[in-house]
């Protein structure tokens, strides 16, 4: 739980009161103060400007040291906390590449290409890029729901190509000659949420990526890798694995964070020594702290006990609050998912039950409570 609306010990304490017994156990995380570090002069001038529109004056530590690392050339993993801006630390380097290139005299400057491993992740880089409106940058998402004409024109004419793994391995590998004006120009090659890549799909995709080197040296270019996670365990040593390249990793935040309260709360046995089912009393929690106008995001484990942790935790708030409490999880439509997602970062929507598609999907911050349905298992999750 953050330390907002109101104070998380407080909160707690009013979650427990008449349950004490619930609560297992307790800790707090002090709120940490921000490390602050200039903007780089070798930044374009219009994305500083447009940086400079969107309030963004200076940089945490981690994204200028990522940035500065990827800019001389070296591959780089950047690892630190949810919602830490990671993003600029692969976004200022890749369209510093694109713009220089558009000011030099052929006006074909750099290209990057962003690897996520949902749809709604790309759509939601695209929407940061596209806020910032840098004239001269040309970004689109590649991916299954592209249109014919579209990804022609994509192939052709985008400098930032927002895709996924499998796009790469179905479409832009085997008809690398239809891609020869991104590829002869290719400098960056971003892999976001890099921690998915992991056992059995991870060396399908370790392969993928060396595939995609190879045919790059084929058109004479070399891209520098910035791979990106806040749940990755050993980033150096999983980021060299998946490139097949040394990769150095930051990993010291410089991010602020308010204070965090953990709890581990475990639900009551029935006269017959059966426990209630997590499921049912996150649902029961999620509207508790909806009706105290505490903005709450609870993770079930599966699509139906998200349908059935919303549905019930709609059901016990008032009818005032009932259109609060949505669901979000794989099998939505686009269009619904953006409503949705549209909802959580306005604040109209105060309790969202989610599987690991919302985790994936958008960048989340400013978060009150979260609760987990479930042991997570590992300290990761």
């Amino acid at each position: 739980m953050s330390h907002t609306r109101p104070q998380a010990r407080d909160l707690l304490a009013d979650l427990a009161r008449g349950r004490e017994e619930r609560v297992r156990h307790v800790e707090s995380l002090p709120a940490r103060e921000p490390e602050h570090a200039d903007v780089p002069e070798w930044v374009a001038p219009p994305l500083r400007q447009a940086l400079a529109g969107a309030g963004i004056e200076r940089l945490w530590s981690h994204q200028a040291t990522a940035a500065q690392v990827a800019r001389e050339g070296r591959h780089v993993v950047l690892a630190t906390g949810t919602a830490s801006g990671k993003s600029l630390g692969y976004l200022l380097p890749s369209l510093t590449a694109v713009l220089e290139g558009r000011a030099a005299a052929n006006g074909r400057g750099a290209t990057a290409l962003y690897l996520s491993p949902t749809k709604a992740l790309a759509a939601d880089q695209l929407a940061r890029i596209q806020s910032w409106a840098i004239p001269g940058v040309r970004a689109a998402t590649y991916d299954g729901d592209t249109p014919t004409d579209e990804r022609r024109w994509i192939r052709d004419h985008a400098d930032v190509i927002l895709t996924n793994p499998d796009l790469v391995h179905h479409s832009l590998l085997p008809g690398h000659e239809h891609w020869a004006h991104v590829l002869r120009r290719l400098r960056y090659v971003v892999i976001d949420e890099c921690h998915v890549y992991r056992g059995v799909f991870g060396s399908h995709v370790a392969l993928l990526i060396r595939r995609l080197r190879r045919v790059a040296r084929r058109y004479g270019a070399d891209p520098v890798f910035v791979l990106a996670s806040a749940t990755v365990g050993d980033p150096g040593g999983h980021a060299t694995r998946l490139v097949g390249d040394d990769v150095l990793a930051v990993t010291h935040d410089g991010s602020p964070r308010g204070a965090m309260t953990f709890a581990l709360w475990q639900p009551p046995e029935d006269d017959e020594g059966s426990r209630r089912s997590p499921t049912t009393e996150a649902a029961d929690l999620m509207a508790h702290l909806v009706g105290r106008d505490v903005q709450t995001l609870a993770f079930a484990r599966s699509r139906a006990g998200v349908e059935a942790l919303a549905t019930s935790a709609a059901r016990q708030v008032s009818a005032a609050d009932e259109g609060r409490v949505a669901a979000y999880r794989g099998g939505y439509l686009p269009e619904e998912r953006r409503v949705i997602e549209r909802g959580l970062r306005t604040g109209t929507l105060r309790g969202i039950a989610a599987t690991s598609a919302l985790e994936l999907g958008i960048d989340v911050s400013g978060l009150d409570a979260v609760l987990l349905a479930g042991w997570p298992g590992t300290v990761a999750s």
